[in-house]
């Protein structure tokens, strides 16, 4: 995530870890901040062996792809236009911790 999205995947990471699901939250507030760090810097908080990732981010998944991978998922966007306290925006478009947890199960699965 990257910013409001941090505290959803922490609250999804530690209803995993009651499941003995181990997860990492990694905060990204800056994409280009992050792509101009060193491979090894990279690799240490995105490692390659590491193909499960989901990305959460209430805007559209547009660029997460090179983040998430082939066999990763995201909780993005799926439209707009829907005007509502932010609690029922959250909901109906999915940024739940529900939804967060039911994604990363189905990235573990594959």
């Amino acid at each position: 995530g990257t910013g409001s999205e941090v505290s959803l995947a922490i609250d999804a990471q530690q209803e995993l870890a009651k499941e003995g699901i181990d997860v990492r939250v990694v905060s990204m507030p800056c994409e280009e901040l992050f792509d101009a760090q060193s491979d090894a810097y990279k690799e240490s908080i995105l490692p390659n062996a590491v193909r499960a990732r989901v990305a959460v981010e209430a805007a559209a998944d547009f660029g997460w792809g090179k983040y998430v991978g082939l066999d990763g998922a995201t909780v993005t966007m799926k439209g707009f236009g829907a005007s509502a306290p932010a609690a029922k925006l959250f909901e109906k478009f999915g940024f739940t911790k529900e939804n967060v947890v039911k994604t990363m199960k189905s990235v573990l699965a594959k």
